[in-house]
């Protein structure tokens, strides 16, 4: 089957399993009620498969590894840390808690700030071993957890219970309020990205060629990695955090849609995220009846994913 017929067949799945969310059991009677409520959370959804599968695209393809991904290098744990910290120093009753576009756009500037000092760690020195890499990762990602968790034992219980109340937003508990900013951020990074995205097929083959075949290299890669801490922080602040699916949906996509061409490689995982997060919570919700939240199924068999590729690797050699 061509590329092109397999993103049509994909887009038409996403559409079917779109129209049965927001359609099964609606009548007359609950019509005015129900759809819109349908209508934001699908939007919370789809929003967030986009943005969590271009950030793992975008950092697979500039740090030329198919394991990795923001969350893996602890991009979500520095979220909750934010959070933390704004809770810990300024208390929950402030601006910057209560007021939820202000709380946002500090998480994005302390995750922006931060890409700073991962560009710095990752690409700044040559030949980096990609298990150093994904080591640091994990050490930040449990550096920032054991941090969020020393301050919320401190502060004062009933701060603490609007705290996670704040932090573990779900699919079941979509962050609605925060939808139009989403939209409009994510639409920014997208216009931003855009004229780098001709750049990415010669990003994939490694610094080196990237250089030689007349590439800035270091300027490309700072705002690729700017534009990956705003779709984290977009995909965080909407359902919390999702450790494996951008592993899981970008690597789906690469044996789908065995090209190098990442116009196809991006459309496929984005499609596949839509296709597994609507999917699931659709499952989820009028099958399981809410026993089950879809972040875990995800976690567990993206993380099976992710030690099927290690071991994989491993053999390889």
């Amino acid at each position: 089957m061509r590329l092109q017929a397999k993103i049509g067949w994909m887009t038409g799945i996403s559409l079917v399993l779109i129209a049965l969310f927001l359609l099964v059991k609606l009548n007359p009677v609950n019509l005015d009620y129900v759809l819109p409520r349908r209508g934001a959370k699908i939007t919370a959804i789809v929003l967030t498969g986009t943005t969590i599968a271009f950030a793992s695209a975008i950092f697979q393809t500039i740090t030329n590894n198919r394991i990795l991904t923001p969350s893996v290098m602890g991009l979500d744990s520095l979220y909750v840390f934010i959070q933390s910290v704004i809770a810990f120093v300024f208390g929950t009753s402030s601006l910057f808690m209560q007021n939820a576009n202000v709380n946002f756009l500090l998480c994005v500037i302390g995750m922006i700030a931060f890409s700073g000092v991962l560009y710095r760690l990752m690409f700044r020195r040559e030949n980096q071993n990609i298990y150093f890499l994904l080591l640091i990762g994990m050490i930040l990602g449990s550096f920032f957890s054991s941090l969020s968790t020393f301050m919320q034992v401190l502060i004062d219980p009933n701060e603490f219970l609007i705290l996670q109340n704040k932090l573990f937003a779900s699919f079941n508990k979509v962050n609605t309020d925060l939808l139009w900013l989403a939209l409009i951020g994510t639409a920014g990074v997208f216009v931003y990205v855009y004229p780098y995205i001709k750049y990415f097929n010669v990003l994939a083959l490694g610094k080196d060629h990237a250089v030689n075949l007349g590439i800035d290299y270091d300027r490309v890669v700072k705002r690729l990695l700017l534009a990956v801490a705003v779709l984290v922080s977009i995909s965080t602040a909407l359902v919390g955090p999702i450790l494996f699916l951008g592993l899981l949906v970008v690597n789906l996509a690469r044996e789908f849609l065995p090209t190098y061409r990442h116009s196809y490689l991006i459309a496929g995982s984005v499609l596949i995220a839509i296709i597994t997060l609507v999917g699931g919570q659709f499952v989820v919700e009028r099958i399981f009846a809410f026993s089950t939240p879809l972040s875990v199924i995800v976690n567990f068999f993206g993380g099976s994913y992710f030690l099927y590729l290690l071991l994989r690797g491993n053999i390889a050699r």
